[in-house]
């Protein structure tokens, strides 16, 4: 098997916003695995709140190359691999074995395409007159997801709920503290928020479960629940889990996590970072398994140069194709 990887820049439609920072321009990796006559695509898009990024996984597989010499060999060649590098390496194995065998991913797992959920579609931190544009520009998508984190939320809320009347979906990403997160998920409980994504740091399960004991909303943890192991600690401190490949470290990641939560009475959502249709496509294949999806990825790029996954008012539609499902239009990498 021969590997590598390029960054590719993805020009978004708006600057995207969260508390931690913002950016017009999103970054991956773009894994290219080539076996067998098989050209296979994978993608992991490393985030700097994890400590990763393209320096990383270049050094780490400048260190442990790939041994096995068949995508089928997965647990020896993903194990003790960190989680950006792993989930790239994750999905292009997957997409050659489904190439290989001629079937879609989600068949192989045994999965119904029909079960996908909607997804939310995220609108980023803005001025105010400028959110309410975006709010109107998503116009009949059924579920949104607001970033919030830097003040004014109860009347952000208030204003994008006097235009918008479907679901709404709340994520501060780690901005708040807990006593501010009673407080201000009272105030908007008025407005019907589905629920709260990971409202304060990470790291402090117990006072997770302090917010979620005075929350008239559900909670859900995503900084909190990285992968697997980290799900016992939550139990009883969150409603439900964000499970991200690049998280976790790809698809096998991912069903480790999927279960683990189902077995801990926590429902599941699947998200993504900015990222292209192939991560999101993949996050995708596993939709049917989960109770809400949050993968918005290519919705928010100007171009993306792989086709994949598609939407129908909001619900994910899997490709019927061999693999992962997604198709090249000329990568643009540097």
């Amino acid at each position: 098997m021969n590997l590598s990887f390029e960054v590719l820049d993805l020009p978004l439609r708006h600057r995207f916003a969260i508390s931690r920072g913002s950016k017009t321009v999103a970054s991956t990796i773009v894994f290219h695995l080539r076996w067998n006559g098989i050209e296979a695509l994978g993608e992991s898009a490393p985030s700097p709140r994890y400590g990763e990024s393209y320096d990383t996984i270049a050094a780490h597989f400048g260190a442990r190359p790939l041994e096995a010499a068949s995508p089928y060999f997965m647990e020896e060649l993903l194990a003790g691999r960190p989680p950006a590098a792993r989930c790239g390496l994750d999905l292009a194995l997957h997409d050659a074995v489904g190439k290989d065998l001629g079937r879609p991913l989600w068949q192989l797992l045994g999965l119904d395409p029909q079960r996908t959920p909607a997804t939310s579609f995220t609108i980023g931190i803005a001025p105010l007159d400028e959110t309410l544009a975006k709010v109107r520009e998503a116009g009949a998508h059924p579920i949104l997801k607001i970033k919030l984190g830097r003040g004014s939320e109860v009347e952000t809320i208030e204003a994008i709920r006097s235009i918008y009347s479907g679901t709404l979906r709340i994520d501060p990403n780690e901005s708040w503290t807990p006593e501010h997160s009673v407080t201000t998920l009272r105030e908007v409980e008025r407005f019907e928020i589905e629920f709260c994504e990971q409202p304060i740091p990470a790291g402090t399960p117990e006072r997770l479960r302090f917010v979620r004991e005075r929350s008239p909303i559900p909670i859900v943890a995503d900084e909190d629940a990285k992968e697997a192991r980290d799900l016992p600690a939550l139990t009883g401190c969150v409603d439900g889990v964000n499970v991200k490949l690049v998280k976790c470290g790809g698809i096998r990641g991912a069903l480790a996590m999927i279960h683990t939560a189902r077995a801990l009475n926590m429902n599941v959502m699947l998200g993504c970072m900015v990222e292209s249709a192939i991560l999101t496509t993949a996050a995708a294949q596993l939709s049917p398994l989960a109770d809400w999806a949050d993968l918005d990825g290519p919705l928010l790029t100007a171009s993306d140069p792989f086709a994949g996954i598609a939407y129908d008012r909001g619900k994910l539609v899997l490709p019927d194709v061999p693999g992962l499902g997604v198709a090249s239009a000329g990568v643009v990498a540097r």
